[in-house]
């Protein structure tokens, strides 16, 4: 018997002559195959058409009693019984589709899907990766959906933004019910922001640490906010988010930019809270220092802009073409510099990006200098004392460098690595406030002035940061004060010592308070008769990690410092820990690790650690915001952008390092087309 494939495109099957000359494939003998092929290429043209399911099954056999035959898959051996005559193929050429082995076809998966968990997992897709809703209405997506399950059931893209808004209501119970458990205070910046459609957008979001002591920082609420933007506007609508959040009587501190509205917000606000503020609100208003330093620097860069202004130019000279690249590249090798680093421009709002560009030209100064006696084209090379000045400059913005890199790294520092900085800043302008170059001594007395008037009371709680790392404490505040002015250096310290132990009595009361309120609990009646048998409180069933004995504990940790030292006294008397020994270590994890044996002091190290000095958290957001909200999704609602940005930040965090970058590359771009 021959084994005989037929081939139809219109579906039809002739069983003349064939019944007894069909067989299964596997088992013709090999010597028969080539016998037969003449025969079936003869019978297929004079008799048959082609039908594409013919190669992916065969029949087995002969024409059965009742008029059927016997036909098996190829692939998945499934046999069908078929009236091929009646019913033709349409049959076979289903299976073909849905068959999980046949190459090409569309399977079935056998698992059962569960619309609104698929529906869930695409929604966070489109948060977590910036998707427009119309994402699920794409037709090739459809298709691999069709492709993956067959049995999916699509749903539009008003669907698609009702499940995002789902996703962000249970975010935001699981945020608040966070923050509601945390024992401790809350930080808080703002800031405000202009979208590509002209709205204005506010953002609040909030610095706190967790439960397991790691300072964490989430955007509370992201919203339209029309004019006027003015600081009564501003902090009643602040008000109400508090207290939407719960967190009225847990603020800390709120960290803005230097603003007019905003000293007038602050104001108010602090009035509205002030009973349930820390020392009165002493310690509420917090300036953002980025702020403070890029004015501080903006205003020295303008005093030297000629320098400055030579180097920018010589950039874009020699990135305007490839040729002139390739001349630089030249000129470097004959001046003997080797390395991948090139030329940068800078953004010039963004001191960080200047400084960059100033250490990039001033590794490069020789090979420029090389390029101006080759290319008489080139005419905007600095001159010696101009490159001095570039020198003396790229040194003062070494710190604010360092800061940046503090702020805009993927996790957010504690308030205790600021103090440094900030006194790198200030004395470098005491060494250079009589320099003997005229430009220079200008430069730094309005930078100066600057510095003094945004940075006298704000840099007490900073002092009392660096006090609240256990490798500085006051002694680095002493030996900073003392490098900066050894006559006014004691003052200062003693200025930060009441300061700190001012705020240390605020969280004294609070715990006394909380103690009083554990201890004047009513006892129950049958309590047992006090004994030294532990096990007879368990086996009458107390508690004892109820607040009534948590209360007594706490009261008797008090008592039990019985020489008469606070918790602070205790932690200043201890030795600095060495700082190279030590140099990676995490303070939360110390105070962590400590706060059985400094109580209310560990809760104070929490709040001022946690202190955002910058608001470039808030700036973040917006971040986040300009990639949801651009020129392709200009029409995207309000709560449906609160709803993208805070559940993308809940889910994701702040954009990584990586994508801040690319930021600032586009921006650099944007730069050098516009000029």
């Amino acid at each position: 018997m021959e084994d005989i494939r037929l081939n139809d495109e219109d579906s039809c099957f002739m069983d003349t002559e064939m019944d007894h000359q069909v067989v299964d494939e596997d088992t013709e003998p090999p010597e028969n195959l080539e016998k037969n092929e003449g025969t079936r290429k003869t019978r297929a043209h004079s008799s048959r058409r082609v039908s594409k399911c013919w190669k992916k099954f065969t029949i087995i056999g002969g024409k059965l009693p009742d008029g059927k035959y016997d036909v098996r898959c190829n692939y998945c051996k499934k046999h069908y019984f078929l009236d091929l005559h009646r019913n033709g193929t349409t049959t076979l050429l289903r299976h073909m589709r849905v068959c999980a082995k046949t190459p090409g076809s569309t399977p079935r998966s056998s698992r059962k899907l569960d619309m609104d968990v698929f529906r869930e997992m695409i929604a966070m897709a489109i948060i977590e990766h910036n998707l427009p809703y119309s994402f699920v209405e794409y037709k090739r997506i459809r298709m691999a959906f069709t492709y993956a399950n067959s049995t999916i059931q699509f749903w539009s893209r008003n669907t698609a933004a009702s499940d995002v808004l789902s996703i962000y209501e249970k975010e935001k119970q699981k945020l608040k019910k966070v923050l509601s458990d945390i024992p401790n205070r809350v930080s808080l910046t703002t800031d405000l922001w202009r979208a590509i459609t002209i709205e204005g957008y506010l953002c609040l979001t909030v610095h706190y640490i967790d439960s397991h002591w790691k300072l964490k920082t989430k955007i509370l609420s992201f919203f339209a906010f029309p004019p006027p933007h003015t600081g009564i506007a501003i902090s009643m609508r602040l008000i109400e988010l508090l207290k939407e959040w719960g967190l009225e009587k847990k603020v800390f501190c709120l960290t803005v930019d230097i603003a007019s509205s905003n000293d007038s917000m602050q104001s108010i606000m602090k009035r509205q809270l002030q009973k349930d503020l820390v020392c009165n609100g002493e310690f509420f208003h917090v300036r953002c220092s980025a702020h403070i330093l890029n004015l501080i620097v903006q205003v020295g860069l303008s005093v030297i802009g000629e320098a400055l202004h030579k180097i920018r130019e010589s950039v874009k000279f020699i990135k305007g073409s490839e040729s002139r690249e390739i001349m630089f590249q030249n000129c470097m090798e004959t001046v003997g510099i080797q390395g991948k680093e090139s030329l940068v421009l800078d953004v010039a709002t963004r001191w960080n990006s200047t400084h960059l560009m100033l250490v990039r030209a001033l590794k490069f100064k020789y090979a420029l200098g090389n390029l101006a006696d080759v290319e008489p084209s080139y005419t905007s090379c600095p001159s010696a004392l101009e490159w001095s000045r570039a020198e003396l400059i790229a040194d003062f913005l070494n710190p604010f460098s360092e800061m940046t890199k503090l702020i805009s790294g993927s996790s957010y520092p504690t308030a205790n690595l600021y103090f440094i900085q900030d006194w790198k800043i200030e004395n470098w302008l005491r060494a250079h406030e009589l320099s003997t170059d005229g430009i220079i001594s200008d430069m730094v007395e309005v930078m100066q002035e600057k510095f003094d008037k945004y940075w006298e009371e704000y840099s007490d709680i900073l002092a009392i940061a660096a006090v609240l790392d256990p490798r500085m404490k006051f002694a680095v505040l002493e030996y900073c004060y003392t490098t900066l002015d050894p006559i006014t250096s004691k003052n200062r310290l003693q200025h930060v010592r009441s300061k700190m132990y001012k705020l240390f009595k605020a969280y004294q009361k609070n715990q006394r308070n909380n103690v009083a309120a554990a201890t004047s609990q009513t006892l129950p009646e049958d309590i047992p008769a006090v004994t030294s048998d532990d096990e007879s409180y368990v086996s009458a069933g107390y508690d004892v990690s109820s607040s009534l004995y948590q209360g007594f504990y706490a009261f008797f940790a008090q008592k039990a410092g019985g020489s008469g030292k606070s918790a602070l006294d205790m932690y200043l008397d201890e030795p600095v820990m060495d700082m190279v020994a030590h140099k990676d270590m995490n303070v939360l994890t110390y105070w962590r690790d400590n706060s059985s044996r400094f109580k209310e002091l560990s809760c104070m190290a929490c709040d001022v650690l946690s202190i955002p000095i910058t608001t470039v958290a808030s700036e973040s957001s917006f971040s986040i915001g300009s990639r949801i909200l651009n020129k392709y999704r200009s029409s995207l609602l309000p709560t449906n952008v609160q709803a993208l940005v805070c559940a993308r930040n809940w889910l994701k965090g702040f954009p990584i390092e990586d994508e801040t970058e690319e930021e600032n590359k586009e921006e650099v771009e944007e730069e050098q087309e516009e000029s």
